[in-house]
């Protein structure tokens, strides 16, 4: 039985006369992003057709996923809300406080003893406001979701980036900031830029060593880390509907690499197939009575670059395993091609790690097909050169997985299997004691993200992406241009040996099962639970309003930064030992921007106090302008703000008294989150302004009591020598949220209009 089947039976009871009347508006056949858009929107019966790229429309999303880091902050400012109980339908999920390092009996008990604060705190607001609250070990969120909430033709936000991954169940499924997860849990409408459109057309079939990872692996090569910005990515063709429900999930989750708002697939057989092993058959039943609804117009897959605004073709029988990395996510690398590259850039050919799981990869068919290869080294007798990680998805799918021997099969090859949690993937692997000096070396893994310090804070370590199939068989050769497909391996006995293909099971054979899968209900008057947080506590810190940022505050501002190339969440709010202060902001405004690159010095978290002369800390340098009521500029590059959807990154500067972010262009939630948090996010008019910006500049806003939607601002650069430099800033700010700068942040603007 599925979670809230009455909410998922309103929204397919409305969709079918909101898509007809959307395909009246628009004019022609509609894609599946389209109609599950129009069937959200905040008014209801679609009015009017919305331009792509450019309208800004108020959505009504289903239902609403936080992860234990984000929720703390989306919680506190939930509470300033001065409502009862959640809007719409909300979970919280804890799996990012839980360190991987001796393995899943000894780190969950060690979460539990090192967050109890954190996790007692979310356990008793989600019962106090009526939020559905999975415990420590219960699961990955993104895993979770697609278990229990996922379903096709809905939308869901979540505060994290890979919420995304609900699209493999047909979800328009978006990563947002906690601020905009508060609007919708306080009964707001949660505003977004009507997306463009990207088509994939998959066709053939995937085969042999190539997985449904390999998809995303390529597609982000052809689009690059920025190339998604603002559009939905749709995919679609007889290569999609050949693939599981979990394959397309890992899909759709890695589309965040990409910088798309989500990616989504039309309902087909596979989906169904897994809502009916997942207990959720009602789900099933209910989709299949409006399917043609919860798929794109057949007009639109026949000729799909009438109605896409970009179109890529990918044959899956031709596709290649691939490697992506290291550092980027999109730098691709076929699988045997490696060796020539891996030389020529210096990269270690020898791999210490092979890391299986994540929100990314965690499902029973991933673990299946990898446990393929594992049990492989095991009869071909083969020693393993690197060691393995294993993190299960869910407490289903690792207790589905132990009963049916595939846990054990790992577990024979000395495998550490972590707790049902993220882990090693956002930072929270305990594998140095000192990662800031540790040694150059490769790992690879299944994850979605492999930045710079990403998995365990050391700046050398090189992290590939590949499927989790894939991942074994270089961990067992040890070496980064191992080619399973062709080369030969040496067993215990000197003998030549060759891995098969792998093999494995799209849904267990003898179904799920799980005897406890964490879960808690809220009570349903929660008026009588007391949330508590601790005076002097250093985890958690009840918010205090921000002040409205006034025009005068935009005069003699002072550089804080110039930030040089990626700069990314990571780089402006640390994960990894910094989680543990996500529900403190004061706590945790300590690590921002550490990890930017200083243009001037090419440096990290050494800048110049304009004031002194001196250099020192980025947090340490803007509190001496804080107390001295200066107010601050981050200057940045492209696509600033890439990679997760943590608000930290806009409210630590925030707090810190950066009023204004200058870049050459943002990533989206990242911008949003800045709006919400009643700062100026702006873009170069001309990117090459960006190099007249000096280290000793003072800035003035010269006409910003003009601050108007479609209208660029001006900027007076003032540098050392008295000279000025004149630069103009464009802006996406709407009436809406030019309100929320004026009244200091969005939080303010509802807390009045409830008060």
């Amino acid at each position: 039985m599925a979670f809230d089947i009455d909410m998922i039976k309103g929204v397919y009871a409305s969709m079918g006369e909101r898509v007809e009347k959307a395909r009246e508006l628009v004019g022609k056949p509609l894609t599946l992003s389209e109609k599950i858009l129009y069937s959200h929107l905040w008014d209801g019966k679609p009015e009017r057709a919305f331009v792509r790229g450019k309208d800004y429309v108020d959505f009504a999303p289903d239902r609403i996923a936080c992860q234990d880091a984000t929720a703390q902050m989306a919680l506190l400012q939930f509470m300033q809300a001065g409502k009862d109980k959640v809007a719409v339908p909300t979970t919280v999920h804890c799996d990012h406080l839980i360190q991987a390092k001796d393995g899943a009996a000894q780190d969950l008990k060690h979460a539990n003893e090192t967050s109890k604060e954190v996790f007692d705190f979310l356990e008793s607001v989600s019962n106090k406001y009526g939020i559905g609250f999975w415990k420590p070990g219960a699961g990955i969120i993104h895993q979770v979701v697609l278990e229990n909430y996922a379903f096709p033709g809905g939308m869901m936000i979540g505060t994290d980036s890979h919420t995304v991954n609900a699209g493999g169940l047909g979800m328009v499924a978006i990563g947002v900031g906690g601020a905009d997860a508060v609007d919708v849990m306080a009964g707001m409408a949660w505003e977004l830029k009507f997306p463009k459109l990207i088509g994939v057309k998959l066709t053939g079939k995937l085969s042999g060593w190539t997985a449904p990872k390999d998809v995303i692996l390529k597609v982000a090569e052809i689009l690059t880390v920025k190339g998604g910005t603002g559009a939905i990515v749709e995919y679609f063709g007889p290569g999609a509907t050949s693939m599981s429900c979990t394959g397309k999930g890992t899909i759709c989750n890695m589309g965040a690499e990409i910088g798309a708002t989500t990616s989504t697939f039309g309902y087909d057989e596979s989906m169904e197939r897994y809502l009916r092993a997942t207990d959720r058959s009602d789900v099933a039943d209910e989709a299949n009575k409006v399917k043609e609804h919860l798929t794109a117009d057949p007009e639109v897959y026949a000729n799909p670059e009438q109605y896409f605004d970009q179109v890529i073709e990918i044959n899956l029988t031709e596709l290649k395993p691939l490697l992506n990395g290291p550092f980027t996510p999109d730098l691709a690398t076929e699988v045997g091609t490696m060796k020539e590259k891996a030389e020529k850039n210096g990269w270690p050919l020898a791999v210490e790690w092979g890391l299986i799981g994540s929100c990314t990869n965690s499902s029973y068919e991933d673990l299946s097909r990898a446990s393929s290869i594992a049990q492989q080294a095991l009869d071909k007798k083969l020693k393993t050169k690197a060691e393995f990680g294993i993190n299960p998805g869910s407490e289903q799918v690792r207790y589905t997985t132990e009963r049916d021997g595939i846990l054990e099969i790992f577990e024979k090859l000395d495998a550490k299997i972590f707790t049902n949690a993220c882990g090693p993937c956002i930072g929270q692997w305990g594998r140095y004691e000192d990662p800031k000096n540790a040694p150059k070396n490769s790992i690879v893994h299944s994850f979605n993200r492999n930045f710079a310090k990403r998995a365990d804070g050391n700046p050398n370590t090189h992290a590939f992406v590949a499927s989790p199939e894939m991942t074994a068989a270089i961990a067992i050769a040890g070496r980064l241009d191992f080619n399973p497909l062709t080369d030969k391996l040496i067993n215990e006995d000197g003998e030549e040996v060759m891995l098969d293909e792998p093999t494995g099971w799209e849904l267990p054979p003898k179904g799920f099962e799980v005897k406890e899968n964490g879960y808690l209900e809220p009570v349903k008057d929660g008026s009588g639970v007391e949330v508590i947080v601790a005076e002097g506590s250093e985890r958690l810190q009840l918010l205090e309003p921000f002040e409205p940022i006034t025009a005068k505050d935009l005069q003699g501002m002072k550089l804080l930064i110039k930030a040089f190339g990626k700069c990314t969440t990571d780089h402006i709010s640390m994960a990894g030992p910094w989680l543990r202060f996500r529900g403190h902001l004061d706590n945790i405004a300590n690590n921002t921007l550490i990890g930017a690159v200083n243009a001037f010095n090419q440096k990290t978290n050494f800048v110049k106090n304009q004031l002194t002369g001196e250099y020192g800390g980025v947090p340490d340098t803007q509190r001496e302008y804080k107390k001295k009521g200066i107010k601050t500029i981050v200057v940045g590059d492209h696509n600033y703000g890439e990679g997760s959807s943590r608000e930290h990154a806009a409210m630590q500067p925030r707090h810190l008294g950066v009023a204004v972010v200058l870049v050459k262009s943002f990533a989206r939630i990242h911008e949003t989150n800045l709006k919400k948090q009643g700062m100026l996010a702006l873009t170069f008019v001309n990117e090459n302004d960006y190099d007249l910006i000096q280290e000793d500049d003072t800035f003035n806003f010269v006409d910003v009591a003009e601050f108007a939607p479609d209208k660029p601002l001006t900027i007076e650069v003032v540098h050392a020598d008295g000279s000025k430099d004149t630069i103009m800033a464009n802006h996406s700010y709407n009436d809406a949220q030019i309100k929320w700068f004026n009244e200091g942040s969005a939080l303010n603007l509802i807390k009045k209009q409830n008060a």
